[in-house]
């Protein structure tokens, strides 16, 4: 089939890039210019194991190309997937800009019946939006070509997100019932039919519910996070260990493990957009999302948890103190630097006057420019943040090393090494990726996120102060 994918971000790419690999003739769309000759240069420019070599394959057997030509990408496809982002605006409502003007261009292109796929994370009654300035676009024009717009939310996980493309638990359309939707149906199902040979993966519903579904999704699965960090901050205070609590609460098949790890907070795209996108979806039809708020407060305030586990360790001034940072991205296995941990934790650490050698696998040119930009829009960027290539460089002759980012590398590091490299063996752990039993045997001061501190692994000196 031949597909056209607006937007080269995170999902047009990883769409694009899937739907050739299975045999589809595919045109990805970008205003973008410089990142459309990064492209065609044989370059990506984010980082998701195993895209590369996917977009490789497919431009060379010529399923795959990329253009700034919105007028060819509207002629190539029957199937025009809108993939463009859909930031945050400042009410926190989901800003459609980029999703109205792609709407208008294919409008304003078009000369036979096309599908218009909304695959961006988009709020309720997006669709109706884009059929409505199609409308104004084709009456200006004096034409009456079909179209229909259907709902098709992406369920990617950064890092994963090949396996969730090529694998899906789930397929989300929702379609109009009239004449035209159900033929977009069934392009959407010839085109999906690749998924459903085994079982029926794809849910048919109404536009609304499908936009909603993601939503509701994600917002679920914040919340759940979310709840886990509250519970680890109890245990923190009264001497439990969360890593305990967490296998008894997920033992309940009601319940399960997945999202249930405590943490410094979740970041990235996905849940704090979308977190307040609904929030404020509420607002408009004047309801109010008291768990959701909750859920927003409690993760603002997770990220700075790790933050004050240092200061009741160091005290507040922390002039003269040096901390090595492991891990800069919102998750292992991507450079996605968007409302990620770390930036507030740096950011906190480098106004209270302390010095911050930081070191991430692949994050670190996304984190130099973000992290440059957080700190010069506070209080100007100075010397006291550097980046290093090496995990051991990073916590050399360092008071303390704080861990964001559970890469697998940090997981089985040289603890003799990093015993010896730091200025005094104190970490601070915010993934809890170690064991407080086995840094007290490593004779290392271990701080994690409701791992019980106080009891294992902490000097007398900080009992009092960091509980």
């Amino acid at each position: 089939m031949k597909v056209t994918v607006i937007g080269t971000g995170y999902v047009g790419l990883v769409t694009g890039a899937c739907l050739a690999e299975l045999g589809n003739e595919v045109f990805c769309l970008d205003v973008d210019k410089e990142k459309i000759a990064t492209l065609n240069g044989g370059d990506v420019p984010i980082h998701e194991p195993g895209l590369g070599d996917i977009i490789a394959r497919n431009v060379s057997a010529r399923r795959l190309r990329f253009s700034t030509d919105v007028a060819a990408s509207v002629a190539h496809g029957d199937l025009q997937f809108i993939a463009v982002g859909t930031p945050a605006d400042e009410d926190g409502s989901a800003d459609l800009q980029y999703v109205m003007s792609a709407a208008r261009n294919i409008a304003r292109f078009m000369t036979n019946f096309k599908v218009i796929v909304d695959k961006s994370t988009v709020p309720v009654g997006t669709a109706e939006r884009v059929k409505g300035v199609m409308n104004e676009v084709l009456t200006a024009r004096s034409v009456q070509h079909g179209f229909s717009v259907i709902s098709n939310p992406e369920f990617l996980k950064e890092g994963a997100a090949i396996e969730d493309f090529m694998r899906p638990d789930r397929i989300v359309i929702g379609s109009d019932e009239d004449e035209y939707g159900e033929v977009a149906r069934e392009q959407m199902k010839k085109l999906y039919k690749p998924f459903n040979r085994n079982h029926e993966r794809t849910l048919y519903m109404d536009v609304r519910s499908a936009e909603f579904t993601k939503y509701a999704a994600n917002a679920m699965l914040a919340a759940r996070i979310s709840f886990m960090n509250e519970i680890a901050n109890l245990a923190d205070r009264v001497g439990a260990d969360v890593e305990a609590v967490r296998r008894g609460v997920g033992s309940d098949p009601r319940i399960g493990y997945d999202f249930l790890y405590a943490g410094c907070g979740y970041g990235g795209s996905c849940f704090p957009k979308d977190v307040k996108a609904l929030i404020r979806t509420a607002e408009e039809v004047d309801y109010q999302l008291q768990i959701l708020r909750s859920v927003e407060a409690v993760n603002e305030a997770q990220k700075k948890v790790l933050f004050e586990k240092v200061l009741k360790r160091f005290g507040h001034d922390l002039s003269g103190r040096r901390f090595g940072v492991w891990g800069l991205a919102f998750k292992p296995n991507t450079d996605d630097m968007r409302e990620a941990p770390s930036r507030t934790l740096i950011k906190a650490l480098v106004k209270k006057g302390a010095t911050v050698v930081a070191y991430d696998p692949v994050a670190t040119a996304e984190a130099r420019r973000t992290l440059a930009n957080d700190l010069t829009s506070d209080f100007g960027v100075d010397a006291r943040l550097s980046f290093v290539t090496d995990k051991m460089d990073a916590v050399s002759d360092a008071d303390a090393l704080i861990i964001i980012t559970e890469w697998k590398e940090f997981k089985s590091p040289d603890f003799d090494r990093l015993h010896s490299s730091l200025k005094q063996p104190v970490i601070f752990d915010g993934r809890n990726i170690y064991e407080p039993e086995s840094m007290a045997e490593l004779d290392i001061e271990y701080h994690g996120i409701g791992r019980s501190s106080r009891k294992v692994g902490a000097t007398s000196s900080c009992i009092e102060e960091d509980e």
